[in-house]
């Protein structure tokens, strides 16, 4: 940081960019004047901050109100950064970028050393870039002319906001609570993050009694004017006073559900508010759908436990003020934001949703869905159904994006799960392997994260499934590890399903299925759980059940990462059923999917001969024993748990392709 860092020029001297604060340039300390548009300078951060070249047509449409050549205008704004910085602008063909590589700028800075981990920062690494922070991101800089660069202004300063709050927090938490710099960097914090419960609880601990109490009625007051519950404050203040011996941290009275939604800096799960679903047009008698429709998916979402959402009374208090999506996301400190719009149009209801990631003002996932008005009281569940898994989905995809993207020394509990759940649905036994490294760190950052333990199970039951490791022994993990996961959170359907899994494998059928239907009951947009429902059921239980729950797991999410699962028990329902060519047609599409192991290979195969079609089952074959040379029936019927009459089917069809 400072002088040591600053890059130097190609004639010797230092440039620097200040984008905190007001924006300054300066060389070698000293100020360089840059020209007074504040069009030009937003642009100028703009430009500086995208990740890759940003085309001029873009640009030109950042800058709102041009004249009849924006171009041309572009072109003027162009040459006024050259007369600043050089040949660092860079224009190639319709592309303009900055080439930055010898010039400190203090949100660049900022930003690397974010995405990097402050987690794992040095102290003084810390302190220097706390010394970067001297105000808001380019402040006073409004273009109330340039409505998307505005928009993109204040995506940003949320952002470094964020940013700020997350270095003190880092800061605070290595100072001994005695530490005088402690209580300073506390205030600090809180303003920064008025609305972080874990700041105003930490600046209350550090606080001498009586200055603590004056600061709690402030506090409370601030939350009920801006419509948040002070409640967990008063709560962590009373924890407080009962605990006060020397090294208590102020966060751990917090109750998770209570100190406010995971920024995009801080550990935790992902944060999601579902706004109101709004009628435009629609009469105040007629009205009502939406409400009801946006109060059912807050509850489904909050029942699947896999992200931390916004309690309905929050976001139905803002809606009513006037706020919209983007400006209640960032009053709530949210990751992402889901609305969505109900219209009445020729005897039928239209419902479009869309999902936003707030950290990037990205649309995540949108769709429309369509129902008759007759069928007005079916859609909270046919509607809702789809869309509660389908945002359930797009969330967990972001997330693992986002955390494979991240250094793994750097990763948080929850970032550390999801890393492991992009390996664990390659399907391989490497990735498993790394899945299971993924998720242990997961579960040594957090012990209570019943998910990483449910994670881990399903490795080791993958490790027995394929006969990857010794059965017995992976059989017994899976169990263990399940069983972990309930001990952490026995309300998690992912734990009752890892637990159904295990049981499964020590070959208990029926505690297997109560395990998946409490999974299932806890909550019914759980896919995975009707996925394995229809996976046991397929091979010893009742197959039309298994075919009806694989059609509501296909339901909730059509492009599962176990889709190739899903199409493979129902060809082994069918099977079951005497459906040969049934079968042979679902296991076709299953072996289609792009992460079928040589298990579903073998179903292929297997039903192909059972239906006939000798020739198609005897490529697939071979590309079973390309896969595993010695791959027999025998380790397909030891893998699955077929009843006696349903194995000597499938022997007869393996000796008809010479799988025996």
């Amino acid at each position: 940081m400072g002088s040591q860092s600053r890059a130097l020029v190609a004639d010797g001297s230092a440039l620097s960019i200040r984008m905190m604060g007001r924006m300054r340039m300066e060389r070698d300390g000293r100020s360089v004047d840059l020209p007074a548009s504040r069009k030009l300078r937003a642009l100028l951060a703009y430009v500086a901050l995208a990740d890759h070249p940003v085309g001029r047509s873009r640009l030109c449409e950042l800058m709102g109100d041009l004249p009849s050549d924006p171009r041309g205008e572009l072109r003027w704004y162009l040459s006024k950064l050259r007369g600043v910085l050089g040949r660092r602008v860079v224009t190639a063909e319709d592309m303009v970028s900055l080439d930055l590589a010898d010039v400190e700028v203090d949100a660049i800075e900022i930003d690397r050393a974010v995405r990097s981990g402050l987690q794992t920062a040095e102290t003084g690494l810390l302190q220097g870039l706390l010394q970067l922070f001297a105000g808001d991101f380019l402040e006073g800089l409004d273009l109330n002319r340039s409505p998307q660069l505005d928009h993109w202004l204040t995506t940003v300063r949320r952002h470094f906001r964020s940013c700020h709050a997350a270095v003190l927090a880092q800061l605070v938490g290595r100072l001994p609570a005695a530490d005088a710099e402690r209580r300073r960097l506390c205030e600090a914090w809180v303003g920064v993050a008025p609305f972080d419960l874990r700041a105003q609880a930490t600046l209350l601990a550090a606080l001498p009694q009586a200055e603590a109490e004056r600061h709690l009625a402030a506090a409370v007051r601030l939350f009920e004017a801006e419509d948040m519950d002070p409640a967990p404050l008063r709560l962590a203040w009373r924890g407080l006073r009962a605990a006060p011996a020397a090294g208590v941290a102020a966060t751990d009275l917090v109750a998770p559900s209570a100190a406010g939604p995971a920024d995009e800096i801080a550990p935790g799960r992902a944060a999601l508010a579902v706004m109101p679903f709004s009628e435009p047009g629609t009469p105040e008698a007629q009205a009502g759908l939406g409400a009801g429709l946006t109060r059912d998916i807050i509850a489904r979402l909050a029942r699947l436990r896999s992200m931390f959402v916004i309690a309905q009374g929050s976001v139905f208090a803002l809606a009513e003020r006037g706020l919209g999506a983007q400006d209640a996301a960032e009053r709530l400190r949210v990751d992402y934001v889901a609305s969505g719009v109900v219209r009445r149009r020729d005897r039928h209801i239209v419902v479009a949703v869309e999902l936003v990631d707030t950290r990037t003002q990205r649309i995540v996932w949108s769709e429309d869905y369509e129902t008759a008005d007759g069928d007005a009281f079916d859609v909270l569940d046919r509607i809702g159904d789809a869309i509660v898994w389908a945002v359930a989905s797009e969330v967990e995809t972001a997330e693992k994006n986002r955390a494979i993207l991240k250094p793994p020394n750097s990763l948080t509990a929850w970032e550390a799960y999801h890393r492991g759940l992009w390996h664990m649905y390659r399907f391989t036994k490497a990735d498993n392997r790394q899945a299971q490294g993924y998720f242990s760190r997961s579960i040594a950052a957090d012990p209570t994260f019943s998910r990483a333990h449910a994670g881990l199970s399903f490795t080791h039951w993958q490790n027995a499934f394929q006969d990857w490791e010794d059965r017995a022994i992976e059989t017994d993990l899976a169990y263990h590890t399940a069983r972990r996961s309930l001990l952490a959170d026995d309300h998690d359907p992912s734990a009752h399903w890892a637990m159904g899994r295990a049981l499964w494998l020590r070959r208990d059928q029926s505690q297997a299925v109560a395990e998946l239907d409490q999974a299932v009951e806890l909550s019914p947009n759980f896919a995975p759980g009707h996925y394995a429902l229809s996976f046991v059921h397929a091979q010893s239980g009742d197959p039309q059940s298994a075919l009806s729950s694989a059609e509501y797991s296909q339901r909730l999410s059509p492009f599962d990462p176990l889709l190739f699962g899903i199409l493979g028990a129902k060809a082994l329902a069918h099977v079951r059923l005497g459906h040969f060519e049934e079968a042979a047609e679902w296991a076709l599409k299953a072996v289609a999917r792009p992460n079928a192991h040589v298990l579903i290979q073998q179903i292929a195969a297997l039903c192909l001969a059972l239906s006939g079609r000798i020739a198609e089952a005897q490529t697939v074959a071979a590309a079973v024993r390309t896969a595993t040379p010695n791959c027999r029936v025998d380790d397909f019927l030891r893998a699955f748990k077929f009843p006696s009459e349903t194995e000597a089917v499938f022997r007869k069809a393996a000796a008809r392709i010479d799988l025996t």
